[in-house]
């Protein structure tokens, strides 16, 4: 097949979380299939590549976004697994940023037509491409690139564009919609024909997200439990009803792991390696872990971690108490990430309290991420909602159990012991309380005191498979029209 994706972020190139990796993961694993696949990403100016290698592209971008016409150009690189990345070089809305959606001062006020003049790039190029390549799907993701179905329907039913691709929109977080002003639809250049309660309109607002539920062909999100979830009240943000109408073409798929970079041997960011058969190499990353982050080095002592943004969504409103109240015993505690300027603030006052057991880093770092996981004996992630969720997946591979609140794609990740022993992997609950969180992290240190048992969980979840080769069949099943 011939497949396009559109993104607005793209691991190796640009990432400010789980949607760069999983577009960049699933390009790379369908070309490794056999497809012909392409992904449309912007230029930024932070971008991580070597500009020499890009080719320019005869192609030239001439596009409406309301009363102006925005020229930009596609430059392409082609990645060692055959995926053709084409660039959007456009830098009055990209390349002269200092971030992908904003800087110390906020959202760009922009970003609207920014991601309208992106959306109409892929449209573009999936419609003008050589026949070698033309897509024969074309894969959106986010309210970022929402409008492509749109724009892809109108083409479709004015009879513009008789061969349009099939359409695919995945969901990686329905809490961002991309909501705007009601007259910012004017620079779609869209009839107002769609701006309508069953379309791009909401409570008056242009919603974008809401423009790509409603004119794909298929909807996707990345867990089972999160395309059942989002079609309920508490966690539909506004478009349950929307996507309940759609619940025939709306589909979960598991996201997957790139266990080719998240593996315990040979890899450069470990101090050692490990496996489910010989953990020793997991005790040297642990003690080296401890060292690197100024705790004592205490290999009979539980040390919890965790890794992401510092965002109400992550549970970090349940967590710090409970940390509060576990740090008084016996227990270690590291934490990487950034975002709430509060959340931020509260680590750190952590960290002075419980000097020698709490160690806070406000920053990211993808080499310190792998030797948190690797080094750590449990990773929290009490989530209030998780649309899928991937540092669990990390950890099981690494023999790091999740302590994790059962929703979305953790439900669907991790096995507690009351529902399998057999196959237990890790500690889920449900309540969103500190109290609950805390029996948890409870449960956590009686096991770690359970050497054996320790042992099996650790066996299971490094056995477990979630390897994207799995994930990538799912979505060339979807592709072929089969669920």
């Amino acid at each position: 097949m011939k497949i396009l994706l559109a993104t607005s972020e793209l691991h190796p190139f640009s990432k400010t979380g789980g949607l760069a990796d999983m577009v960049g993961a699933l390009a790379k694993f369908l070309a490794k299939a056999g497809h012909t696949v392409g992904v449309v990403t912007p230029l930024y100016g932070a971008i991580k590549v070597d500009h020499s290698l890009l080719k320019p592209l005869e192609w030239r971008l001439d596009i409406p976004v309301g009363h102006r016409v925005i020229h930009g150009s596609v430059k392409t690189l082609t990645t060692a697994e055959g995926v053709t990345v084409y660039f959007v070089d456009q830098p009055d809305y990209f390349g002269n940023r200092d971030g992908i959606y904003f800087d110390a001062a906020g959202d760009y006020t922009d970003n609207p037509e920014r991601f309208i003049f992106l959306s109409k790039a892929a449209v573009n190029l999936a419609r003008f491409l050589p026949a070698a390549v033309r897509p024969e799907i074309l894969h959106a993701h986010d309210w970022q690139t929402a409008l492509v179905p749109l724009l892809v329907y109108h083409g479709r039913t004015r009879e513009i564009w008789l061969k349009s691709p099939r359409t695919f929109f995945t969901i990686h977080n329905l809490a961002y919609q991309g909501r705007y002003e009601g007259p910012r639809y004017g620079s779609t250049n869209l009839p107002w024909d769609y701006f309508h309660t069953e379309g791009a309109e909401f409570h008056a607002d242009f919603n974008m997200l809401k423009a790509g539920i409603a004119y794909t062909d298929v909807v996707t999100t990345v867990s089972p439990s999160y395309a059942e979830e989002i079609k309920g009240l508490e966690q539909g943000c506004g478009l349950d009803g929307l996507l309940r109408r759609r619940a025939g073409s709306l589909v979960g798929i598991l996201n997957g792991v790139d266990y080719e970079e998240w593996s315990t041997t040979d890899n450069p960011y470990l101090p050692a390696s490990y496996s489910a058969a010989d953990l020793s190499g997991k005790d040297v990353c642990k003690a080296a872990l401890q060292r690197e982050m100024g705790l004592p080095i205490r290999p009979g002592t539980p040390l919890f971690g965790t890794v992401g943004r510092l965002a109400d969504q992550k549970g970090h409103d349940i967590m710090l108490p409970a940390l509060e109240a576990m740090l008084e015993d016996d227990i270690q505690f590291i934490m990487l990430g950034n975002g709430s300027k509060a959340l931020e603030k509260s680590y750190r006052d952590l960290m002075l309290r419980h000097p020698g057991k709490a160690a806070c880093l406000i920053g990211f770092s993808q080499a310190l991420s792998h030797r948190i996981e690797a080094g750590c004996d449990f990773f929290l992630m009490p989530s209030k909602f998780e649309p899928c969720g991937l540092n669990q997946m990390y950890s099981l591979r690494y023999g790091t159990l999740p302590v994790v609140r059962a929703t979305g794609g953790l439900n669907d990740s991790v096995v507690d012991i009351t529902e399998d022993p057999g196959r237990a992997n890790g500690i889920k609950f449900t309540g969103y309380t500190p109290e609950a969180m805390t029996k948890a992290l409870c449960k956590a240190v009686a096991l770690y005191k359970e050497p054996e048992l320790l042992k099996h969980f650790r066996e299971t979840a490094m056995a477990v498979d979630f390897s994207w080769e799995r994930t990538c069949q799912d979505y060339v099943r979807l592709y072929r029209g089969k669920k």
